[in-house]
């Protein structure tokens, strides 16, 4: 793959860029303090606002490394703060693969935010990085993740039973993929 790191990407509604410092209190406040957002997460809420400022501190400092991708999701009519972020959460690149996690803040559920944002991550991989695969997954216990997957023309590929944890606990994972022959042939 040819890694470009975090670039600022752009939608019609979004702009995904790099988190910055003063991030934290949007982000404490819009999703990582809210149990019903991270309620699927493999991460626990976050109890301050401190914690939120010590993660970004991490991400950032991760922006040093080219293979590092952790956007915020920015709704352009609402200033510069973000609403949710999405990110590779896990690469293989033996085969060319990247899996990408997401939340967004609950008042922005159901507006097609989260679809936007994938989408534009999916072309990103697939037209600038060159990944061959782009995979997600979700518990089955929340399908409406899985609909965000199949809006951006991710196939599911089987459930593994029992094969994930998450703030519920243990829990079946969903997968989805799409290929860059389909994406390309889909075009």
């Amino acid at each position: 793959m040819n890694h470009k790191g975090t670039i600022t990407l752009e939608t019609n509604r979004l702009i995904l860029r790099r988190f910055r410092l003063d991030d934290a209190q949007a982000m404490y406040d819009n999703w990582a303090s809210d149990p019903e957002v991270t309620k699927f997460l493999t991460w626990p809420i976050h109890g301050n606002v401190e914690i939120s400022r010590s993660i970004l501190q991490s991400w950032i400092d991760a922006y040093a490394d080219n293979d590092t991708y952790q956007w915020a999701i920015v709704l352009k009519e609402n200033g510069d703060f973000p609403i949710g972020s999405i990110a590779v959460v896990h690469q293989q690149e033996d085969i060319n693969m990247v899996h990408i996690g997401y939340c967004i803040g609950r008042s922005w559920w159901h507006q097609g935010i989260t679809s936007e944002a994938l989408a534009e991550i999916i072309r990103f991989f697939m037209e600038e990085v060159g990944a061959n695969r782009v995979e997600c997954r979700h518990d089955s216990n929340n399908p409406n993740s899985g609909k965000v997957m199949a809006k951006c023309g991710m196939k599911p590929e089987g459930i593994l039973r029992q094969a994930d944890r998450n703030n519920q606990g243990i829990c079946d994972c969903c997968m989805y993929g799409i290929l860059a022959q389909d994406y390309f042939q889909n075009r």
